[in-house]
């Protein structure tokens, strides 16, 4: 059994108490959390270790693999610790707030053969896995442009802040909601090498932005635009959509299917000319423990796969979430 620990107990922090919780090759022993309101639901109700202090956590709970869900300032500090104490890292997203500790991280894990992991979860969604593999085949033969797009009913009004509208907490919509679409830029087309015309726009939020806008181009040559809004009630929960132009044709895709586009018939790949659809029901494999979406068990079970041996690929590392924090401090800065 692997030995996991959990830092952070928030939504998401929950979200993965539960997944690991019930996993068959993970023993829980121990979860951590500062909220004295948190302590008092978990040793009452939960079968869990609690502590209020990661490191002592760390100390006594001999981990063997550890999830930092806190906010994104701590990452930092508690991904370092754990990995100076030969813990592998479960990290949520955004990876760090500054670039050059994210690549000093990266080259630590590394260095000491450590699997890394970062919540990046649109890399496990079956539907943007088959935009992959199609953009692999050269399905749609040479790519010019994108359209990579995030909306969601997150903030709708004024209000009193959290850690989510402090941006030095890694609060706003670029870091906590951008951050996602822009990794799965990287994850199908490869990494950004710069931004132009970006327009952060504060809608509801003092402090921080509420949508992100800008153009980006790839180092590949590739060009495209970022749209991300988190003030849009439009929608239900949030719904990120890519749509990518090719010479020979155009793919949509988001959570729940893949549109195809073709000018000519591909017979290697059975599919006709015109539009075709992929449905995410054909294009996921099950999962034991189902929560909020088969990606979230599907991320953890491949840390906890990567941690026996079992994976080899790093599908989401502390690298490749480099990038993103790189783009994100661009858009920053434009």
């Amino acid at each position: 059994m692997i030995r996991a620990g959990i830092i952070g107990l928030g939504k998401m922090g929950i979200s993965h108490c539960a997944i690991l919780g019930a996993h068959p090759d993970v023993d829980l022993v121990g979860v951590c959390d500062t909220s004295a309101l948190v302590m008092d639901v978990f040793k009452k109700y939960s079968p869990y270790p609690f502590y209020a202090d990661y490191k002592k956590m760390i100390e006594k709970a001999r981990l063997d693999c550890l999830v930092i869900a806190s906010p994104t300032k701590h990452h930092a500090e508690m991904v370092a610790y754990a990995l100076d104490h030969g813990i592998h890292v479960f990290c949520e997203k955004p990876f760090v707030l500054d670039v050059e500790e994210g690549i000093m991280l990266a080259k630590k894990a590394e260095s000491k053969g450590l699997v890394n992991q970062v919540g990046y979860h649109n890399r496990f969604l079956g539907t943007f896995n088959e935009v992959k593999r199609l953009l692999n085949s050269d399905l749609i033969g040479e790519v010019y442009h994108f359209m990579a797009e995030s909306y969601g009913p997150v903030v709708l009004r004024e209000k009193g802040g959290t850690w989510r509208s402090e941006k030095g907490q890694g609060g706003g919509c670029l870091y906590d909601y951008a951050s996602h679409t822009i990794d799965l830029v990287h994850f199908l087309l490869g990494k950004s090498d710069s931004v132009s015309g970006t327009l952060l726009k504060s809608i509801y939020s003092k402090g921080v932005e509420d949508a992100v806008y800008s153009s980006m181009a790839l180092e590949s040559g590739i060009t495209g635009q970022l749209s991300v809004n988190w003030s849009d009630e439009t929608h239900r929960k949030m719904n990120t959509q890519i749509t990518i132009l090719g010479k020979k044709g155009k793919l949509i895709a988001d959570a729940t299917e893949v549109k195809i586009y073709l000018k000519e018939e591909h017979l290697g790949e059975g599919l006709r000319k015109g539009w075709t659809v992929k449905y995410l029901t054909d294009l996921t494999e099950n999962v034991d423990y189902y929560l909020r979406g088969e990606e979230y068990s599907s991320q953890l079970d491949h840390f906890i796969a990567c941690v026996q041996g079992k994976e080899k690929e790093n599908k989401s590392s502390f690298e490749s979430a480099g990038f993103t924090d790189a783009l994100i401090t661009k858009l920053l800065s434009a």
